[in-house]
C-alpha cells in the first residue's frame, strides 16, 4: 500500500478518522483529572501518558512531513487536501502534548526523550532534503563557504543530538541540547 492509497483510504472514512484524532487529547485531559495533582510522574500514570504521547506524536509527525512535502516539494494546493488527514493529526498532537505537559513533566514520561530525538531528526532531515531540492547549494549560500560550513555544523549537531536521544541506553545520562549563539 502506497502513501497515496493510505490517504485515499483515510478520506473514505472521515468519522473514524476524526474520532481517532479526537480521542488522545480528550484522554489526556481526563487522565489529568483522574490522578492527584503532581502525581502524573508516578506509576501507572506515567505509562498512560507515555502511550498517549506515542499515539498522538507518531501520526502527528507523519502529518507534518506529509503537509510539508505537499506544500514545498509537490507544490499541491493545501486548499484541495482533506483537513482531517493533513491538519487534524497535527492539532491533535499539539493539544495532547499541551494537556500532558500541564499534568506531568516530559522528563518523567518514559520514552519521550527518544521520541523528541526522532522529531528533531525528522525535522532536520526534511529541512536538508528541502534545501537540496529547492536550491542549488552555491546559489543558496550566495557563494559564502563560511555559511555552508556553519549550516553543515548546525545540522550535524542537531542530528547528533537527536540520534543520541533516540538511541541512548537508559543508564546513560541525558545530554543537553546544543546551544546556539544568542544576541
Amino acid at each position: 500500500m502506497t502513501t497515496r492509497e493510505l490517504i485515499r483510504l483515510a478520506d473514505q472514512h472521515p468519522i473514524a478518522l476524526a474520532a481517532t484524532f479526537v480521542v488522545p487529547p480528550i484522554a489526556a485531559w481526563v487522565l489529568g483529572r483522574i490522578h492527584a495533582k503532581a502525581q502524573g510522574g508516578f506509576a501507572p500514570w506515567k505509562y498512560f501518558y507515555s502511550v498517549l504521547v506515542y499515539v498522538a506524536c507518531v501520526p502527528g509527525m507523519f502529518a507534518c512531513v506529509l503537509t510539508a512535502y505537499t506544500l514545498f516539494i509537490s507544490h499541491e494546493n493545501l486548499l484541495d487536501v482533506n483537513p482531517l488527514v493533513y491538519f487534524l493529526p497535527i492539532v491533535s498532537m499539539i493539544t495532547t502534548l499541551m494537556f500532558i505537559r500541564k499534568n506531568v513533566s516530559f522528563d518523567e514520561v518514559p520514552g519521550f526523550e527518544r521520541l523528541s530525538g526522532l522529531m528533531v531528526m525528522v525535522g532536520c532531515s526534511f529541512a536538508v532534503a528541502l534545501a537540496i531540492q529547492k536550491t542549488n547549494i552555491w546559489i543558496f549560500f550566495g557563494g559564502s563557504i563560511e555559511r555552508l560550513f556553519l549550516l553543515a555544523a548546525g545540522v550535524f549537531a542537531l542530528l547528533k543530538w537527536g540520534t543520541y536521544r533516540l538511541f541512548r541506553r537508559r543508564d546513560e545520562p541525558p545530554m543537553e541540547r546544543p546551544k546556539f549563539p544568542g544576541p
